[in-house]
């Protein structure tokens, strides 16, 4: 009998395509053949610092977003952790990656400020829920790192799949939690 639902190597096949998507964003990043003409001109130099600027700015946003995301997502599990702590022991090390993407994203000091709503119902409602948060943030690193020069996209993509991978092992911890 064929098994239904996510498999591993449906996981897998996900992973590797957001990860060849990451790739890809990174491989357009060719220089300008109208401007490479005009470097040693003094307006080439300010546009080109111009430029560098508000990239900067754009991927400190997309950083700060991405952050948030996560942040937001670290929370719900420390939410769930704290109402259902049979539960700890699945979702302590998947927390603890989450933190580490946090980290990953650049600085702040942001963990201790978000809180979440208390989740209604039992564990496994919980943890079914801590399932859909990870496939919304999964979908939110793969759309920002469309926006994303080719390091941080490198990075998103990778947040990306743990998020991914982090859901699918929360759907199966739901159908073994007890209500």
């Amino acid at each position: 009998m064929r098994r239904t639902g996510t498999t591993r190597r449906g996981a897998l096949t996900a992973t590797g395509a957001i990860a060849m998507g990451a790739v890809l964003a990174g491989c357009g990043s060719g220089g300008d053949d109208e401007s490479a003409g005009r470097k040693g001109s003094a307006q080439a130099g300010a546009r080109t610092a111009a430029d560098r600027s508000s990239a900067g700015r754009a991927e400190t946003s997309l950083r700060a977003a991405a952050r948030g995301v996560s942040t937001s997502l670290f929370a719900q599990y420390e939410t769930v952790v704290r109402a259902h702590p049979a539960t700890a022991a699945g979702l302590t090390p998947l927390r603890d990656a989450v933190r580490a993407h946090i980290t990953a994203l650049g600085p702040g000091d942001a963990l201790g400020l978000v809180r979440t709503r208390p989740g209604t119902g039992d564990a496994r409602a919980a943890v079914r829920e801590l399932a859909a948060a990870e496939r919304r943030a999964a979908a939110s690193h793969t759309q920002a790192l469309m926006k994303a020069p080719p390091e941080l996209a490198r990075l998103l993509a990778s947040v990306a799949a743990a998020a991914s991978a982090h859901a699918y092992l929360l759907t199966e911890l739901a159908k073994e939690t007890k209500a």
